[in-house]
């Protein structure tokens, strides 16, 4: 934990100050059984009046700077905590947004959302109790023991007993419950990954009538999570009655034994109730430490988990030495050559020996059936991935040698599940150009063929879009998705599988608008419609990650065996 602690360096301030207030409350705690013990013995006992409000006042007055110390050091833990939540999120979100997408594939998003959320909610909890109790707590359980000695040495013997007995119990009961939190970790993981996948799927479990299934699942996983943190808390929750019957067995002893010391003139009545009071402060405190280990022992397996995230080195290794620059025209917008790529070292090969070129300002279509590879290609455009074996040349320069920024800045990719953000369609179509205009917006609207549904909104651009865009048709999120990447004209378009959903007079329009109204754009259309990329200068076929097919319409329906399949299957299904 104590390796994040950099990321609160801009609370350094608040971070010491915080400490040394509770410091001082601890102190006025500490010296408040002593001067009751005098208030008895000297006022009470001796009916002094004078002495008595004397030494009230004085008690009142140290109890409210106590107050005010506890104040300060609370409004001290509260800034540093939340300050250093929340530049933790900011820096582990843009470690996030360094990772390739196998590193995300790797992790998932379920343990992502949680690390991102509970284990940084952790840290700031145990920030938060360093500040206020890591001093306090201890200072309040040592100086209780001497101050007990300073009182009578021989009844503060009693103290060091029961101290010996408590954390003879505080080990035992940390040794066996640090273990089990850290488990209970892994099972949240497990909660948000089931509670994810069926929110998510909600249409397809109700579509196969899997309500039971889905809630079966769901309760089996968050029963696992409860009997986890079941045996937890089973174990923790002896701390309290076992603390509790020290401290009363040792104030039953110490009354029984002072007793005779009162009677024997070695002890006063007050110092009884001092030794009683310091007791109990200590015992107290040692309460407070037990759970501040538990506290950290939760805060450090969360801090394993988000250092995790933060020790792994993206796979996608950035060295830029050369800049896109468009003063002299490209010859071609992308050309691979000899490419291969697989997913993990241990997987099958997802693309094989792909080779091609794609002139600048042409259309290259991709198509083959599921499963071919085309979704993996149009990835290692935007270099969410790297090829495995071949090169990638962008604009005429080698993907590896751009910065990622230039490269992602001068593509537009239109994935195939359409990805609306909560927010107007104007903040969606912002998305792809920050300072859009509303003139823009409406050119970017015309364009992706969305100006007919869009006109019918009573609120046009200001019409509220839900979560994921469902409050719009599927072919209407994937216009607007497609609008959201014309917005920011860039010079090469991907439009992967995204006009699946339009109908085939809608899919034809969309086209010639885009070849009409971007002539500076390369444009590649991932589809298995033939009829949505028969009309690009050359179309790339593919079977299995393999190339079977490279060539013009008619080229390839003489020439290749697969893609006229393909296209007579398609045919066929019009006519019936």
């Amino acid at each position: 934990m104590f390796s994040l602690l950099h990321y609160a360096k801009d609370y350094r301030k608040e971070i010491l100050l915080g400490p040394f207030f509770k410091f001082l409350e601890a102190v006025f705690e500490l010296a408040l059984p002593l001067y009751m013990a005098r208030l008895i013995d000297l006022g009470i006992a001796k009916q002094d009046k004078a002495y008595i409000i004397k030494s009230a006042s004085l008690m009142i007055g140290m109890s409210l700077v106590g107050l005010i110390c506890v104040l300060i050091c609370q409004y001290y833990s509260s800034i540093a905590s939340q300050g250093f939540g929340t530049e933790l999120r900011e820096k582990l979100l843009k470690k996030i947004n360094t990772f390739s997408h196998h590193e995300l594939n790797k992790f998932g998003s379920a343990t992502l959302i949680t690390r991102m959320t509970a284990d940084i909610n952790q840290l700031q909890l145990a920030l938060a109790m360093l500040i206020r109790l890591v001093v306090r707590a201890p200072f309040l359980s040592i100086g209780s023991v001497f101050m007990a000695f300073y009182i009578n040495a021989q009844l503060a013997s009693l103290f060091l007993i029961a101290l010996f007995l408590f954390c003879l119990i505080l080990y035992f009961l940390m040794s066996k419950t640090i273990p089990l939190y850290q488990k209970v970790q892994g099972k949240v993981d497990n909660l948000n990954q089931v509670l994810q996948e069926s929110l998510s799927g909600v249409r397809v479990i109700r579509a196969f009538s899997q309500q039971r299934h889905g809630e079966k699942k769901m309760t089996e996983t968050s029963d696992e999570l409860a009997s986890a943190y079941k045996r937890v808390a089973n174990i923790s929750a002896l701390l309290n009655p076992i603390t509790l019957l020290i401290m009363n067995s040792a104030i039953i002893i110490l009354l029984y034994v002072g007793g005779f010391s009162v009677n024997s003139g070695n002890l006063t009545q007050g110092e009884i109730l001092a030794l009683i009071n310091y007791l109990m402060q200590m015992l107290l405190a040692l309460i407070v430490v037990s759970n501040l280990v538990i506290i950290f022992t939760k805060a450090s397996a969360s801090a394993k988990r988000v250092n995790e995230l933060f020790d792994t080195t993206s796979s996608l290794i950035e060295k830029p030495t050369e800049t896109l620059d468009f003063s002299i025209p490209p010859v071609n917008a992308v050309a691979f050559n000899n490419v291969s790529f697989k997913y993990t070292p241990d997987s099958g090969q997802a693309l094989t020996d792909i080779s091609f070129t794609l002139p600048l300002g042409q259309t290259l279509g991709v198509t083959g059936q599921t499963g071919s590879g085309k979704t993996t290609l149009t990835q290692l455009l935007p270099r969410f991935y790297d090829a495995t074996i071949g090169n990638i040349e962008l604009f005429d320069t080698p993907i590896k040698k751009l910065p990622l920024a230039d490269i992602r800045s001068s593509i537009g990719i239109v994935p195939q599940t359409s990805t609306l953000f909560s927010g107007t369609i104007r903040d969606n179509l912002q998305w792809g150009q920050e300072k859009a205009s509303d003139q823009e917006c409406w050119q970017a609207l015309k364009t992706a063929q969305c100006l007919d549904f869009v006109n019918a909104l009573p609120n046009k651009l200001d019409t509220m879009i839900l979560e994921g865009g469902k409050n719009f048709s599927g072919g209407q999120r994937q216009r607007l998705a497609i609008a959201r990447a014309l917005i920011r004209t860039p010079r090469l378009l991907i439009l992967d599988d995204s006009l699946s959903a339009l109908d085939y007079q809608t899919d034809l329009e969309l086209r010639l608008a885009l070849k009409e109204e971007l002539t500076q754009t390369s444009l590649i259309i991932v589809s298995q419609r033939l009829s949505s990329v028969q009309d690009a200068e050359q179309i790339l076929v593919l079977e299995d990650g393999k190339q079977v097919g490279l060539g013009k319409h008619e080229t390839l329906l003489k020439k290749s065996t697969i893609y006229r399949n393909l296209y007579n299957s398609q045919q066929e299904r019009e006519e019936a």
